[in-house]
């Protein structure tokens, strides 16, 4: 039986409006047993707060993020504003026995995240963190082959997440380049560290360089230092002995969506790139060596989450489609009260590798997880 659900989403830019066309579309592609009434927006001023409402749908609006969590007609909540705010947001929400669904990453500090996860679990409340792109049926595909040893035991993994947006060395200095939340470990890591863990396991070590290669950059009044991290490599072992490596950047020349990886196991490989991403490219050791070769699989009806969308196999998903598979699984978290993946306790990890990292990077050493 089919029942509203009243959403408030804070932040009403590039992820808020994500979210927001998410769940206004999610009922209708997945037919979810909840069904998202866009009650509230919140945003940093009256003006665009009421500009996002007239555009997304939403019955009012706020400039004031307590308005909203408090709000009795809000029964869920998103929050798609800056990391800063993540932890304040969270923690009224969860008090008020709110569920709630963040962005990642989960907060600013390490702190902040561990404050959130206590928070979660001491309510009970539902909780979710936003890591979108392992959520595409190809990756969730390679999921399910891994976990049904499709290509043996594990032994590699690489990995990156890079892009290009900074790429640029005259590009001027933005909110980006401020503040160690806001550089690739923060910003880009999460993503690839996530699919990782998703991917192969537990990561147990790691050994990491992190490089600011554009000091300055063009500001308003001059030249400005840039005060976080423009590419970083990082080398780990996962927890059941596969060996990995990799690569996050934002300048990363002619990368658009370089969120990629390989995989290579005892009786086969896996390769996949998300500017490509309804293929996944499959190698088994099997038949004759002369006919052996990675094959291309198109994503069609036959793979996770993908039906919904689409009837024709090659046809394809996007960007937008992840954030509406992401608000079903949380919709079903909350219909159903059972903990989807990734909670904020598998945000927590992602936030102790990418802690480990940047002090492996400062003592040039070997750094283990569980000493974070």
């Amino acid at each position: 039986m089919m029942r509203e659900i009243g959403i408030g989403i804070i932040g009403g830019g590039y992820m808020g409006k994500a979210h927001s066309v998410a769940m206004s579309a999610v009922g209708a592609v997945f037919n979810t047993g909840l069904r998202p009434r866009l009650e509230m927006i919140c945003a940093t001023s009256a003006t665009s707060a009421e500009k996002y409402r007239a555009a997304y749908g939403f019955r009012r609006a706020t400039d004031d993020w307590r308005t909203l969590v408090n709000d009795p007609a809000v029964e869920a909540i998103v929050i798609a504003s800056p990391q800063s705010t993540h932890r304040d947001i969270a923690l009224a929400a969860f008090a008020l026995g709110k569920p709630v669904f963040c962005e990642k990453p989960m907060g600013a500090t390490l702190e902040d995240s561990m404050a959130m996860v206590q928070a979660a679990e001491d309510s009970g409340c539902v909780n979710m963190v936003g890591f979108n792109y392992i959520r595409t049926p190809a990756s969730q595909f390679a999921r399910k082959l891994i976990a049904g040893d499709a290509i043996g035991d594990i032994t590699w993994f690489r990995g990156e997440h890079t892009e290009d947006f900074l790429a640029d060395p005259d590009a001027p200095a933005n909110w980006r380049t401020e503040g160690r939340a806001n550089g690739t470990m923060g910003d880009l890591a999460p993503h690839m560290i996530n699919g990782a863990l998703g991917l192969i396991g537990p990561i147990a070590e790691v050994m990491a360089e992190v490089e600011t290669v554009h000091a300055t950059r063009p500001g308003p009044n001059g030249m400005t230092t840039v005060s976080n991290d423009d590419h970083a490599q990082m080398m780990c072992r996962f927890e059941n002995g596969a060996m990995g490596q990799m690569y996050f950047s934002r300048i990363s020349t002619g990368r658009k969506m370089g969120y990629a990886y390989e995989i290579t196991g005892t009786r086969g490989a896996i390769r996949f790139d998300q500017e490509d991403q309804n293929a996944l490219w499959l190698y088994t050791s099997e038949g004759d060596e002369a006919t052996r070769g990675f094959r291309k699989i198109l994503t069609g009806p036959e793979h996770p989450d993908y039906l919904p969308f689409c009837q024709g196999p090659g046809h394809g998903t996007g960007y937008q489609d992840q954030i509406i598979i992401e608000a079903k699984d949380f919709l079903s978290a909350i219909e159903t009260q059972t903990p989807l993946w990734p909670t904020f306790r598998d945000g927590l990890q992602v936030n102790r590798i990418v802690a480990a990292a940047l002090a492996s990077s400062e003592a040039r050493c070997w750094q283990k997880i569980t000493s974070i």
